[in-house]
């Protein structure tokens, strides 16, 4: 039986079994039992009411709530699971990707100086992951670090290592650091960062222009797009079992009210354009 409907039937048996034992007792019974007769036997139906109906209601609930507990638990520990995903998706793996793409760089070195050069650009990389690792600890444990204060830096750097990797990239930023809060700078750079990677993983583009702008709204809205001139996003396999960093960013934009689309460059221009947008001033 659902909790809501436990709860009703606790609240309103007593009062009405009470009530049509008065009206059945004056109506009907006075005839047979006295006044003072049927004040005792008042208390006796409440008290055999509540041992054997209301006892049973009671015991319901309890199974009910615990249930309703268990699930809250599960929910909760799902979440977890999902947020560290998340946290592994967004700083580790990608980080390990492009320390992958310059080593197989490094491997197909011709002289010495492109050998030392990919090698400081490994060096790098190794260092943002160790930082990427210990923001991701700090978060799970609760404690504010300095990156959260400089989030862009994340985007410039990241353009950087793909323009070493070839990638032809275009910064246009717009968008002042005061008009988001620290929540959105957290959820829209794990957007912009999975969209970038996702150029270098798939695209085979070699462009990647990234702008962002303020929207006239009021509570300060915004608009931010990666754009790529690659092969394009088929839409079955953007949405595709395997496809997780797609999913995330749906489920980020979603989660924050904000509007998210992946459409083609255009009828003419080959590619992708990922859009994410604050419209509503929420």
């Amino acid at each position: 039986m659902p909790y809501k409907r436990i709860k009703r039937l606790i609240l309103w048996i007593p009062p009405l079994a009470i009530a049509l034992w008065e009206y059945m007792r004056h109506a009907f019974l006075l005839p047979y039992i006295s006044m003072g007769l049927g004040n005792l036997l008042t208390p006796v139906l409440a008290l055999l009411l509540t041992l054997t109906v209301m006892r049973r209601l009671f015991r319901m609930l309890e199974a009910t709530s615990e249930s309703l507990q268990r699930e809250r638990s599960a929910k909760a520990a799902l979440l977890e699971r999902e947020r560290l995903a998340r946290e592994l998706h967004d700083g580790i793996s990608q980080s390990l990707f492009l320390l992958a793409v310059k080593l197989d760089k490094l491997e197909h070195a011709e002289d010495g100086e492109q050998v030392r050069e990919t090698a400081e650009q490994i060096r790098k990389t190794a260092k943002h992951m160790y930082d990427d690792v210990r923001q991701s600890i700090a978060s799970l444990r609760g404690e504010p670090t300095g990156e959260e204060m400089q989030w862009m830096d994340a985007v410039r750097q990241m353009a950087e290592q793909l323009g070493q990797g070839g990638l032809r990239t275009e910064l246009d930023w717009r968008l002042p650091d005061t008009q988001l809060t620290d929540k959105e700078k957290v959820e829209l750079l794990a957007i912009v960062r999975e969209a970038m990677m996702n150029v270098e993983k798939h695209a085979r583009a070699s462009r990647l222009a990234v702008h962002a702008a303020a929207e006239p709204v009021d509570g300060g809205g915004f608009r931010v797009t990666v754009e790529d001139d690659g092969v394009g996003a088929d839409e079955r396999e953007l949405n595709a079992r395997g496809r997780y960093g797609v999913r995330m960013m749906r489920d980020r934009a979603a989660a924050m009210g904000w509007r998210f689309e992946i459409r083609p460059a255009g009828q003419e221009a080959a590619g992708t354009v990922v859009e994410v947008a604050k419209t509503d001033g929420r």
